[in-house]
């Protein structure tokens, strides 16, 4: 498949990723407010973000491979699996694809009535965050943790559930699986990023807390996905 196809198809797959698992939490996490039960709550969230990726891969995952991430990509690269040659191209469809996501939310949000963003609260926009900016009020050290162990084990499904002796057909429902559980541990941490992609594209419209606190959420995805997918790539059997 051309590269020029399969950046266009990560393009809707990943605003496709942000626009489901970060709309939830925008629009329906508290629809009606604390307390009502026609809200979602952070359940409902992680089940969003889980579904967001699981119909995403089966759409385009046979053009691009349904990355939708850079940390993906990265450790499939790390793991072997995926040409450095393509990261960048890869890397901006993604990235494009998340921030005109979070654009399209901010639009539907304000349709609302009542909207507004408070730049100074945990979560704002869903957006991700450590200390103040933490739903949990968890430290730099803790979040940082948090987001490097559970990209590095996302990598290790990825790639074991994609692996050519793995049950064909099945990866993305183990991968959708796996992003709901990471959000179920996470949320409290850090309102879970594990992709930097998801978190750029709602940070820019949070506010200069969220965008200061950015980094973290590139350098410790990234650290994590080329770490699952060093250590997947050594764990594989030597005959492959």
């Amino acid at each position: 498949m051309a590269l020029s196809k399969r950046c266009v198809a990560e393009f809707p797959g990943t605003l496709w990723l942000v626009l489901g698992g970060c709309g939830s939490a925008v629009l329906a996490a508290k629809f009606g407010g604390d307390g009502n039960p026609l809200g979602i709550g952070f359940v409902g969230v992680a089940l969003a973000f889980g579904l967001t990726v699981l119909t995403g891969a089966y759409a385009f995952g046979h053009i691009s491979g349904g990355h939708f991430n850079p940390a993906a990509s990265l450790g499939l690269w790390a793991g072997g699996r995926f040409p450095a040659r393509d990261l960048l191209p890869y890397f901006l469809a993604q990235v494009l694809g998340a921030i005109v996501a979070g654009f399209i939310l901010l639009q539907i949000a304000r349709g609302g009535g009542g909207f507004a963003i408070d730049p100074d609260a945990a979560g704002a926009f869903a957006s991700n965050g450590y200390g103040v900016r933490s739903p949990g009020g968890y430290t730099i050290g803790a979040a940082f943790l948090c987001e490097l162990v559970l990209t590095a084990f996302f990598l290790l499904i990825i790639m074991g559930a994609t692996h050519g002796r793995a049950a064909a057909g099945f990866a993305p429902i183990a991968i959708g699986l796996a992003l709901t559980l990471i959000h179920l541990i996470s949320i409290p941490v850090t309102n879970t990023s594990v992709n930097p992609a998801r978190s750029t594209g709602v940070a820019l419209f949070a506010g200069p807390g969220a965008i200061g606190q950015l980094w973290l959420f590139w350098l410790a995805p990234l650290a994590g996905g080329a770490l699952g997918g060093i250590l997947y790539a050594w764990l594989r059997p030597a005959d492959e």
